[in-house]
């Protein structure tokens, strides 16, 4: 499998904000995707992910059995956790995995993955903000999905949290998925391509 965008330009506003991106990656493979502030980053991987329309440019995957869109065979990470603060940890897991398809771990097993065991009773607005964020990662394991976007992943993460979630992607990478990431922190994926916003200058380079 592979996950092509081609001259991929974004707009917001009526303006383009980038231009003339490119990138593939195959199984096992990771882009980060840095730049300052207002450069385009959660733009661009909303338009990866199917959320909005390029300006100019194609995104598609290639190399599977079937016509799944991206939209189907990626996880999307935004700055919101896509949590309802009414409903317990357990009852939001629940609807994602049921809305997502393919199972993978049980709600229960994703929140020992993140480091949350016995808290899925708890009302999703009781927890602190690092502890959303960690939920939010949890729903990542709840279902099989080879392409994660992620935008700042780690936000609101202490450095003990920020390690697991290092691991988690490394897991995903080794299982054969693809990681895409926009961050201003480090993530420590090894081998990762480097994408730069910002400037016109849009490239990728080797080892982030």
């Amino acid at each position: 499998m592979r996950l092509i965008a081609e001259n991929i330009s974004g707009e917001r506003g009526g303006e383009i904000i980038f231009s003339r991106v490119d990138f593939s990656l195959e199984r096992g493979g990771s882009l980060v995707v840095t730049g300052p502030n207002g450069t385009g980053k959660s733009t661009l991987l909303r338009i990866v992910a199917g959320l909005l329309p390029p300006a100019e440019g194609t995104i598609r995957v290639e190399g599977r059995e079937d016509d799944a869109g991206i939209g189907a065979v990626c996880h999307y990470l935004g700055h919101l956790n896509g949590m309802k603060t009414a409903l317990t940890v357990r009852e939001n897991l629940s609807f994602w995995q049921r809305f997502s398809g393919e199972p993978g771990l049980h709600p229960t097993d994703a929140l020992d993955a993140v480091g949350l065991p016995g808290i899925g009773h708890l009302p999703f607005g009781y927890l602190s903000t690092g502890q959303r964020r960690r939920v939010a990662i949890a729903r990542l394991l709840l279902n099989h999905r080879p392409v994660w976007l992620l935008d700042e992943p780690t936000a609101g993460l202490d450095k003990a949290s920020e390690k697991r979630f290092g691991e988690l992607m490394e897991e995903q990478l080794r299982g054969g998925g693809i990681v895409v990431a926009a961050t201003h922190l480090p993530l420590g994926i090894e081998g990762a391509q480097e994408l730069r916003l910002g400037g016109g200058q849009e490239r990728v380079a080797r080892n982030a």
